[in-house]
């Protein structure tokens, strides 16, 4: 703990830096924009962050976020979305980036994370045998492997792959190679996910 700054705010700065890809001097920036601020805004923040579980949950059928009272995904119980396509992405936040084309139409599924042995993340671990149960109920026709190029993504991508090769009656594509190597989809620009879902190629 830092002597130079008081123990509420070195407190505030510990906590911010436990948020993914945020070091100690973009803490420091953000807790200091907060205590600068108004205590109504402070106040906003945190009442923000304390409703967030008894608000937010995950779909039962995606994994997809949405609101507590909601039974299933809007994007899952829409009539207009065709349920025989599945995109299946890492994280929910992939889910806004490929909605945002507006090119897509069919449904999601989240995975909850990437294979990756070095960070113990096993099959178990995620959404995929629940993906599996997805493409028998709802009769799947294609499935859309819309992980990142990065090493985890690839290796789910092939998992996947795997265990689905002896069915016959499933498209298994991928998104195409516009993506650059390692970006996460909630990154990518509007028009460069609309060519890669526009390229889309079978899996070999």
């Amino acid at each position: 703990m830092s002597l130079a700054l008081p123990k509420a705010l070195e407190k505030l700065i510990e906590k911010l830096e436990r948020l993914p890809g945020v070091g100690r001097r973009t803490a420091e920036r953000y807790a200091y924009d907060i205590l600068r601020g108004s205590a109504g805004y402070a106040k906003e923040i945190a009442d923000s962050i304390s409703g967030l579980h008894e608000s937010v949950k995950y779909c039962p059928v995606t994994f997809s976020l949405i609101e507590k009272d909601d039974e299933v995904s809007p994007l899952y119980s829409d009539s207009s979305r065709d349920k025989t396509t599945i995109a299946v992405v890492a994280q929910p936040f992939d889910v806004i980036a490929l909605e945002s084309t507006g090119e897509y139409k069919g449904t999601y599924h989240v995975l909850k994370g990437l294979l990756s042995p070095i960070d113990g993340i096993a099959p178990e671990d995620l959404t995929i045998k629940e993906l599996l149960e997805r493409i028998e109920n709802d009769k799947v026709k294609e499935l859309i492997l819309a992980t990142s190029g990065s090493v985890e993504g690839e290796s789910t991508a092939l998992y996947i792959q795997k265990l689905l090769e002896d069915n016959k009656k499933i498209t298994i594509s991928r998104l195409a190679r516009g993506l650059p190597v390692g970006l996460d989809l909630e990154f990518a620009d509007q028009i460069t996910l609309s060519k890669a879902l526009e390229g889309r190629r079978p899996m070999p």
